[in-house]
């Protein structure tokens, strides 16, 4: 079900370009597709964070495409009061003539291994028309609301919602509590309700810049199978996101792979 805008934001036409657009769902995919891992530790003798906390940390990543790069990407995990913690991702591609740079940020609440979003955030600049998207859950009251409108978003109350960062939180705990499959009820950055769902496909080990790694193989399921997705975690740096391939049709349209990573134990 589709929530709806009562006064929806007009924005510019995109550029009319197959490259452009190619170029878009690139950096945009980076952004909504990415799953981070709240408790990674590269220290593998180090304790797990327990269920009460998570461990705040900085992440960069080589975004490529067909073994050429493109750009970087980082995340970060700080904590910013009691319980309230803000996950943040900041990109900048080049290819072509195109450019692309986006800031994106979620600060959440995790009490006893809960996630609850409070407000989710996207700034992008570059190539076409820039824009911003602002997205906050009032818990109290039940109701979503977007910068896209001055009413709150048509949409029936589920206490289950995540934005496009949060629920990449509770993603990570899920696979280190053993579990194979997920579902997440979505707000996305338009107020629209969506339904993000993964599975478990195996272990795998794979070479990263930072060497050999064993990992778990997870695919997003879609609804079709035009578009494919695959993320890679490292159980040795309690689940730690260190690939993800996104494609369409066969055919690659990015990759990401963890560069340098450290935790702020």
């Amino acid at each position: 079900m589709q929530c709806s805008i009562t006064t929806p934001f007009q924005a510019k036409a995109p550029i009319s370009t197959r490259f452009w657009a190619a170029k878009y769902l690139f950096a945009a995919a980076l952004s909504c597709g990415t799953v981070s891992s709240a408790f990674a530790q590269q220290d593998t003798n180090a304790t797990t964070a327990t269920p009460s906390s998570l461990i705040e940390y900085n992440a960069t990543y080589y975004v490529t495409r067909q073994g050429e790069r493109h750009g970087e990407a980082q995340r970060s995990l700080q904590k910013v009061g009691d319980n309230t913690y803000e996950l943040s991702y900041r990109s900048e591609i080049e290819w072509m003539v195109f450019s692309d740079e986006r800031e994106e940020s979620s600060r959440f609440e995790y009490i006893d291994g809960d996630v609850t979003p409070l407000d989710y955030k996207l700034e992008r600049t570059g190539t076409g028309p820039d824009k911003t998207y602002k997205i906050s859950f009032d818990h109290a009251e039940q109701q979503v609301f977007s910068n896209q409108s001055k009413y709150a978003v048509e949409c029936p109350w589920n206490p289950d919602y995540q934005d496009v960062l949060s629920y990449q939180i509770a993603l990570r705990k899920g696979l280190a509590n053993g579990e194979t499959k997920f579902s997440y009820p979505i707000i996305d950055k338009k107020g629209n309700t969506r339904e993000y769902q993964f599975e478990v496909l195996g272990t795998e080990t794979i070479t990263l810049p930072i060497g050999n790694v064993e990992t778990i193989k997870v695919k997003r399921v879609y609804d079709n199978d035009k578009r494919q997705a695959m993320v890679w975690f490292a159980p040795s740096m309690n689940y730690m996101m260190v690939r993800m391939f996104k494609g369409k049709d066969g055919v690659e349209q990015f990759q990401v792979e963890l560069a340098t990573y450290t935790a702020n134990n």
